[in-house]
């Protein structure tokens, strides 16, 4: 290995060498016979010329020092740009810890590692920012449905600076990032939710979905992957619009449908249809008992199944038009038997008579005639609901009647309270019929607050068979009240009749005369009871005797075999006393009149 000289040693060297040079050019110059003044010049212009060789040697390594400092410097520069850049901390340069005491080589071949790591760690950092910035750009350009003018107001924050490229910035991009996968993602989740309701709307009313959602946008139903799902604020906004738009189809064509549905159901009700047509349409009768929301059976709103039942319909009606006179009388004789059930005197226009006559004659048009009927139906049937309570409230009235005319008849079975077979029942029979009896005056008088209710409330009468119930009531609270005082004036008259008679016995003995024992007769049918109260009797002309109406009474008056049921009780006589009043008089006379100490004696 060859030892380094010290520059003493190689200054030295190189003098001697000159001087053997010199010594030798000397020589030369001596045997050419040179003159002092050429040797002199030559001299001079030797030495010239090693101090220019001197001065270019030092001129450049000089500037080899300036371009080897400057390197220094510009790789100190690049290195505190790159950990500025980086955001670098803690960071150290070798240079400034052994600045005195290393030479300029050194000092680069100390910073250069440092330089090259710096450059491998931004450009490490500068990849993942063109990755980062890359998928922002992709999902900026699909949420704003690759609009460049959407597009650049999302990027306009998102310039890259290659100066700043510091974690902080990283984190911000990552951020941005997460953000606008997030909205991404809830866009994607709301255009499938979207698109899954149009599915669902287009299965109902039975149109192409494929057709349907490639209006809004031609990825929303594609048979590849080469294109994504297009999630911008246009297609959003296009598949609201197009739901709103199916939704209100879906609104329409149900209640079409159940027009519909309901014309026929009611053709299916009028020409009797049987249970086994009527299940063809059993999805049709779903549809009208469900609401709009329910509807969620495919096709089953669709444009054929409407046609479908409206051909049924017209093909009822051509059968109805056929049928029409059978359907008049079979509704008319509806409408007379919901009139009888609900007391009602039924509208005489449309008589089973006059109704045959008018279709012969082709004066009314059947179908015109029918609807008149239908009307008249649905006004008895929404009045008989108004009605039910006062008629269940008079149906309760004549029950008590009927317990009121067993009572009676009871009362006159002399054998009732005999040990018999049932004589028990009986008797816990007539235990409930004396209490049911007793409340017929407050029943009488709620049923006339309520049927006056009802006629303030309506403005009409109430009318039972074609009477004004309240005259009904009054009339029987009129009759009733005559009787109990014709029961009291019985009352009276026996009371003065057992006077006389046990008069007679303390003055002519125990044996009863028998003009005198049968001087006074009990009422037909009446056993003497005075806690029995009178009960309603159908009115009959030229009788002698006032009976209590009812409503059924009257009716008997009024219907032709409608209402041919009465119920009464046993007549309860105006005149108690069956004898004339001559002889009361007489026989009153001849008890007391005989005897000194009578009034009549004089």
């Amino acid at each position: 290995m060859l030892e380094i000289e010290s520059p003493t040693s190689l200054c030295f060297r190189a003098n001697t060498t000159c001087n053997a040079l010199l010594r030798e050019l000397q020589k030369i110059w001596v045997d050419i016979g040179e003159s002092d003044a050429e040797k002199d010049r030559m001299l001079m212009e030797l030495e010239k010329e090693c101090l220019e060789i001197y001065r270019r040697k030092v001129d450049e390594a000089a500037n080899s020092k300036a371009q080897l400092h400057q390197s220094l410097v510009s790789i100190e520069a690049e290195i505190a740009s790159l950990v500025a850049a980086l955001g670098v901390l803690n960071i150290h340069s070798p240079i400034k810890a052994e600045e005195g005491s290393k030479s300029l080589k050194e000092k680069l071949a100390a910073v250069r590692p440092m330089l090259e790591d710096l450059r491998l760690q931004k450009d490490e950092r500068m990849k993942q920012f063109v990755d980062i910035k890359a998928q922002i750009e992709k999902m900026s350009s699909e949420i704003s449905g690759y609009s460049d003018q959407l597009n650049k107001a999302m990027l306009g924050s998102l310039v890259l600076d290659e100066q700043d490229l510091t974690l902080r910035k990283l984190n911000e991009y990552q951020t941005h990032l997460r953000s606008l996968q997030k909205e991404k993602s809830d866009r994607l989740n709301k255009v499938l939710d979207y698109v899954n309701e149009v599915h669902t709307l287009c299965g109902v009313l039975g149109v192409d979905f494929g057709q349907t959602v490639s209006e809004v946008h031609p990825s929303l139903h594609r048979t590849d992957h080469e294109q994504s799902t297009n999630i911008s604020d246009d297609t959003l906004d296009g598949l609201q619009h197009m739901i709103d738009k199916l939704k209100t189809e879906k609104r329409v064509r149900f209640q079409k449908l159940k027009d519909v549905a309901g014309s026929l159901f009611e053709l299916w009700n009028v020409m009797d249809t049987s249970q086994e047509e009527r299940t063809k349409f059993a999805r049709v009768s779903y549809v009208v008992r469900s609401s709009e929301s329910d509807i969620t059976e495919p096709n089953i709103l669709s444009t054929e199944t409407i046609e479908q039942v409206s051909a049924e319909v017209d093909s009822f009606n051509k059968l109805k038009a056929s049928r029409m006179k059978e359907l008049v009388m079979k509704r008319r004789s509806e409408l007379e038997n919901l009139c009888r059930l609900a007391h009602i005197e039924a509208d005489t226009s449309t008589s089973l008579e006059k109704s045959t006559a008018l279709i012969d004659s082709g004066l009314v048009d059947p179908s015109e005639l029918l609807t008149n009927i239908e009307f008249h139906i649905n006004k008895i049937e929404e009045e008989a609901h108004s009605r039910k309570e006062i008629i269940d409230r008079i149906d309760r009235w004549l029950s008590a009647c009927e317990e009121e005319n067993w009572l009676e008849e009871y009362n006159q079975d002399e054998t009732r309270y005999s040990a018999g077979r049932g004589g028990h029942v009986n008797l816990k029979h007539a235990e409930r019929a004396r209490i049911t009896v007793n409340k017929i005056p407050s029943m009488v008088d709620n049923l006339i607050k309520k049927t006056l209710l009802w006629e303030d409330e309506t403005r009409k009468s109430f009318l039972y068979d074609g009477v004004r119930l309240v005259s009904i009531l009054e009339d029987y609270k009129l009759t009733r009240k005559q009787q109990e005082e014709e029961k009291k004036r019985y009352r009276d008259q026996k009371k003065m009749q057992d006077l006389l008679i046990k008069r007679r016995e303390s003055i002519y003995g125990s044996k009863p005369s028998p003009r005198r024992s049968n001087s006074v007769k009990k009422p037909n049918g009446y056993n003497g009871d005075a806690s029995m109260p009178p009960t309603p009797r159908r009115n009959s002309a030229g009788a002698t005797n006032t009976d209590i109406m009812t409503p059924r009474s009257y009716s008997g008056h009024r219907q032709n075999g409608y209402f041919k049921e009465v119920r009464r009780l046993s007549t309860a006589p105006l005149n108690y006393v069956a004898v004339p009043k001559e002889d009361s008089v007489s026989t009153y006379t001849s008890v007391y009149g005989s005897e000194p100490d009578s009034p009549l004696y004089n």
